[in-house]
């Protein structure tokens, strides 16, 4: 049994032939598209993206507000300015900001001495010279003075510091008796600046710079200040002045130099 056989036309037919193509054809695979700038030659133009929630701040931190960053801003202006002006007039205005380790108090900038007994007072503006003796507590509490007889010597309160020691030395005496002027007539006429020496036992000389010569009423003596100042080495002469006005009280008032301690030399005497 045969099968079906070819129809005529389809036997008539000739093989394919394989002809070359035209000349400036394109023939194979299709060469890439050039890329164009900006996107990929074969992506779809992405949608439009939808707008975003504004972010929500993280938790503990809060935006800081605009006063705040108003008042630094202002501070820092002031502070350049201040530093300007402190190279301008040789001021120096970092003080103004610095820290607390920058307010510590300056070096001390006088001399302390040891104790040692004074000897001798000498206050050459109003030309005394005059040695000193102690005292110390009368009867009824206040600073003795030095006897009568002995009205052109000074007193130390032997209860206080040595001049030259931190602290108030009090050196006291008479203004006047019956009889004429004594040592510390002349004390009202001093004056700020003007220098008073103290020799002392283990031959220094303690030099003073009197600070202010002051009234007060006897019952109105400033007492801290007189007496409790230990801030520095410092020296009081004391002694009575204004209206006399007899009986117990003498005179009305107490006359207070205010002297502080600045340099120091070795004594010439023996």
């Amino acid at each position: 049994m045969t099968g079906p056989r070819m129809p005529e036309s389809v036997l008539r037919k000739k093989p394919a032939q394989i002809t070359a193509p035209p000349p400036g054809m394109i023939t194979g695979p299709l060469p890439a598209p050039p890329s164009l700038p900006g996107r990929h030659p074969f992506r779809q133009p992405s949608p439009r993206p939808l707008p975003k929630a504004a972010p929500r701040p993280a938790r503990g931190r809060k935006p800081l507000p605009i006063g705040l960053i108003a008042l630094a801003l202002l501070f820092l202006g002031l502070f350049c300015v201040a530093m300007g002006l402190g190279a301008a007039t040789n001021l120096d205005l970092s003080r103004l900001f610095a820290g607390e380790e920058k307010n510590e108090p300056p070096p001390r900038s006088f001399p302390v001495l040891d104790p040692s007994r004074p000897l001798r007072l000498t206050i050459p503006a109003i030309k005394v010279q005059a040695p000193i003796l102690e005292v110390g507590l009368a009867g009824d509490g206040t600073v003795d003075v030095p006897p009568l007889e002995r009205h052109n010597e000074a007193g130390w309160f032997d209860a206080g510091p040595t001049p030259g020691q931190f602290g108030p030395a009090l050196i006291v005496g008479h203004a006047d008796t019956r009889t004429g002027p004594s040592v510390f007539k002349a004390l009202p006429k001093l004056k700020a600046g003007q220098r008073i020496e103290v020799q002392r036992a283990d031959r220094s000389v303690a030099i003073f710079e009197v600070n202010s010569v002051e009234h007060f009423d006897k019952g109105k003596l400033p007492v801290q200040r007189v007496y409790g100042d230990y801030s520095r080495p410092s020296l009081r002469l004391l002694t009575c002045g204004g209206r006399w006005i007899g009986g117990s009280t003498g005179y009305q008032d107490n006359i207070v130099v205010f002297a502080s301690l600045i340099e120091t030399r070795n004594s010439t005497n023996n």
